[in-house]
């Protein structure tokens, strides 16, 4: 997958927490994005993968500018969130609350089952 995000501005109250990233994901990669509390990191991570808005500035996936668009429909192109705090399915395997956001996909269910798989590789 590759994502591409351009000149990306989030404010809050008239205060720039995001000013004009430029990101760019290769397929294969992994990224990581390092600063001290506050610096937007998880801002910037909200914006791309949709649950935040950005003022300014383009995400594409796969070439598709996805700026636009809400999370739900980036999660057909491969994006998607999975919050590192207890979710609403607390009692449910990884496996099991991966599951339950990929029945919201059109993919057949065996495929989701093989594709949640080699996720948890």
């Amino acid at each position: 997958m590759s994502i591409r995000v351009q000149g990306l501005v989030k404010e809050y109250q008239h205060r720039r927490v995001v000013n004009g990233v430029d990101l760019v994901v290769n397929p294969g990669e992994v990224v990581g994005l390092l600063g001290p509390n506050g610096a937007g990191k998880t801002t910037t991570f909200y914006m791309i993968v949709g649950l935040e808005r950005c003022d300014s500035g383009s995400i594409y996936i796969y070439d598709h500018d996805v700026t636009a668009m809400a999370m739900h429909i980036r999660s057909k192109y491969g994006v998607s969130y999975l919050a590192q705090e207890a979710s609403v399915f607390r009692k449910l395997t990884v496996f099991d609350n991966i599951m339950a956001i990929r029945e919201l996909t059109d993919l057949p269910s065996s495929l989701r089952k093989t594709r949640c798989e080699q996720l948890m590789e």
